[in-house]
C-alpha cells in the first residue's frame, strides 16, 4: 500500500511542481489568441471550456492501454508501478505537454506536420505515413476489444460481429460530424464513469482487505513467468505503453489544441490528462497484483486466460463490485477504448486532409478521406486481436521516441539553460527501448538477447550523434530568448 500511496503522491506532486517548470520553458503567453479563437471553423477548430476539454483529452489518450497494457505490466510485479510513475512525470506527461503546445503554437497543425517543422520535409514524409497506419491500427484495437467486452456481456445473438458493426456506425458520424455536436457532448459523461470505475475498484479492494504490493529491493525483479524471453527491459516498457509514455497522444493532443481558449490551459489538460491516466493504470496494476493472491498467481491466471485481460476486468469488476457496480466499471473500460478509437479516426482523417491540403469544412471532403480509412479498419478486424495490439503497441512507443527528438530539438532552438535535456534524455532511453524490442521480440527479428541488447546501445549512441551533428551545423538557428 505504501508503494502504491507514493505513487500516486509522486504523480500529483509532478503535476504541481514539474508541470510548471515545463510551461515556463514554453514561454507560455495567456494573452496571445489560440488557434480555436482566432481560426473558428465549427468543425475541428472549436472553443471550449478547459474542464471539458481535459476530459475529452483523457478520453482521447486513455482507450485500452491503462487497462489491459497495466494488467499485462503487472504480470512483471511492483518494478511496473515504478514505469508508471516515473515514465509519467518525466517521460509520458513531457511528451504530451509539449506536442500539444507545440500544436498551439503552430495553429493546431498535426503532428506529423510538427515533426517536419523541426525534422526535415523527409521525416514528415515517413511519419504521415507511419502515423495513419498507426492511428487505422489503434482504431481497429479499439473497436475489437471493447466490442468483445460488449459481446461478453449481451446475449449470444448480440455477438462480437454484431457489436464491430454498432461501433463503426458510431465511429463513422463521431469523424464525420463537428468535434462539438458528439465528442464534446458524451465525452466528459464517459470520463466520470472511467474516473468512477477506478476509484470504486481501489477503494473497494482496500476495504476488502486484499493485500497491496510494495516494491522492496528483495522483489525489484522480474515476476513474469517467461522471465528469460519476457526481460523487463525492453517488454515490459513496451507492454504499458499508454500508461507511461505514448506517442498515440501526439496525433490526440493537436485536437485538443484546436479547441483551447487559452495556452494556460494547455498544463491542466495536456499534462494533467496524462497524470490522471496513469492513476488509472497504477490502479489497475494494483489490482491485478493483489486480487487472485499474487503475483505468481496473476501470472497462472493470464496463461489459463491465454492473455485476455478483458476476462480480468470482468472477473475483478463483478468481484468487488456486485453485478451493478461491475456493470458501471466494465460500461466504463468499454468507453474508454470507444472514445479513443473515434478520435483515432478522426486523427486520421485531418493527417490525411494535411497530407492532401484539402479543407474539411465540406462534409463531401470529409468522406473522400473516411470512407477508405473505414474500410481499410473493418479488413484489419478480421486479424487476431494480439497480433494486432502487439504491433501498435511497437508502432506506438516507436512514434513517442520520434515526437521526443522532435521537442528536444525544438527545445534546442529556444536556447533556454540546456532545456533540451528534460526530453534529450527520455529521447535516448526510448531509442533503445523501440530498437532493442523490434530486435528481440517474436514480432520482430528474433534475435538473441546478446545480440539485441548491443543494437539497441548502438542506435541510442547513433541518434545522439545526430542530435549533436545537427545542433553544431544548424547552431545559427537557434531561437534568442
Amino acid at each position: 500500500m505504501i508503494t502504491f500511496a507514493l505513487s500516486i503522491a509522486l504523480l500529483v506532486g509532478g503535476y504541481f511542481l514539474y508541470s510548471k517548470h515545463l510551461e515556463k520553458i514554453m514561454d507560455i503567453d495567456p494573452n496571445r489568441p489560440t488557434p480555436a479563437v482566432k481560426m473558428s471553423d465549427g468543425i475541428d477548430y472549436v472553443p471550449m471550456s478547459w474542464w471539458r476539454v481535459l476530459l475529452i483529452q483523457f478520453l482521447n489518450i486513455a482507450g485500452l492501454g491503462p487497462i489491459f497494457g497495466a494488467i499485462a505490466g503487472a504480470m512483471w510485479g511492483p518494478v511496473a508501478f515504478l514505469w508508471i510513475t516515473l515514465g509519467t512525470i518525466f517521460g509520458g506527461a513531457v511528451h504530451d505537454y509539449f506536442s500539444g503546445m507545440l500544436s498551439v503554437k503552430h495553429d493546431g497543425k498535426s503532428i506529423t506536420e510538427i515533426i517536419g517543422i523541426y525534422m526535415g520535409k523527409f521525416s514528415k514524409q515517413i511519419m504521415r505515413i507511419f502515423t495513419i497506419v498507426l492511428l487505422i491500427l489503434v482504431g481497429v484495437v479499439f473497436i475489437s476489444g471493447p466490442a468483445g467486452l460488449l459481446a461478453g456481456m449481451t446475449p449470444s445473438t448480440l455477438d462480437f460481429n454484431f457489436w464491430v458493426w454498432v461501433i463503426f456506425i458510431y465511429y463513422i458520424l463521431a469523424t464525420l460530424m463537428p468535434i462539438d455536436k458528439i465528442i464534446g457532448k458524451i465525452y466528459p459523461l464517459f470520463g466520470f464513469s472511467l474516473l468512477f470505475m477506478a476509484i470504486s475498484l481501489i477503494i473497494a479492494l482496500i476495504v476488502k482487505g486484499y493485500h497491496l504490493p510494495e516494491l522492496t529491493l528483495g522483489n525489484f525483479k522480474n515476476f513474469h513467468h517467461e522471465s528469460s524471453s519476457f526481460p523487463i527491459f525492453p517488454m515490459m516498457f513496451i507492454t504499458i505503453a499508454c500508461g507511461a509514455i505514448s506517442g498515440f497522444h501526439a496525433t490526440q493532443s493537436p485536437l485538443m489544441a484546436r479547441c483551447l481558449k487559452n495556452e494556460k490551459e494547455g498544463r491542466k489538460v495536456f499534462y494533467g490528462a496524462m497524470v490522471i491516466e496513469a492513476i488509472v493504470a497504477l490502479v489497475w496494476a494494483a489490482i491485478s497484483m493483489s486480487f487472485f493472491g499474487g503475483l505468481r498467481e496473476l501470472n497462472e491466471v493470464m496463461v489459463a486466460q491465454n492473455g485476455n485481460a478483458a476476462w480480468v476486468v470482468n472477473e475483478v469488476s463483478i468481484s468487488l463490485l456486485g453485478k451493478f457496480g461491475a456493470l458501471l466499471a466494465i460500461l466504463g473500460v468499454v468507453a474508454a477504448p470507444i472514445t479513443s478509437g473515434d478520435t483515432a479516426f478522426r486523427s486520421a482523417r485531418l493527417t490525411v486532409a494535411d497530407l492532401l491540403k484539402t479543407s474539411q469544412k465540406p462534409i463531401k471532403n470529409r468522406m473522400i478521406i473516411t470512407i477508405p480509412l473505414f474500410a481499410i479498419g473493418f479488413i484489419l478486424t478480421r486479424i487476431n486481436f494480439d497480433i494486432i495490439w502487439r504491433y501498435f503497441a511497437w508502432a506506438n512507443q516507436t512514434l513517442a521516441t520520434v515526437v521526443l527528438w522532435t521537442i528536444t530539438i525544438f527545445l534546442w532552438q529556444k536556447k533556454k539553460n540546456k532545456s533540451y535535456l528534460i526530453t534529450l534524455l527520455p529521447a535516448i532511453f526510448m531509442t533503445s527501448v523501440v530498437t532493442t524490442y523490434i530486435a528481440l521480440a517474436p514480432e520482430g527479428f528474433t534475435l538473441a538477447k546478446s545480440i539485441s541488447y548491443p543494437i539497441g546501445i548502438f542506435f541510442s549512441l547513433l541518434t545522439l550523434s545526430l542530435f549533436i551533428y545537427y545542433t553544431r551545423k544548424h547552431s545559427s538557428r537557434r531561437i534568442s530568448d
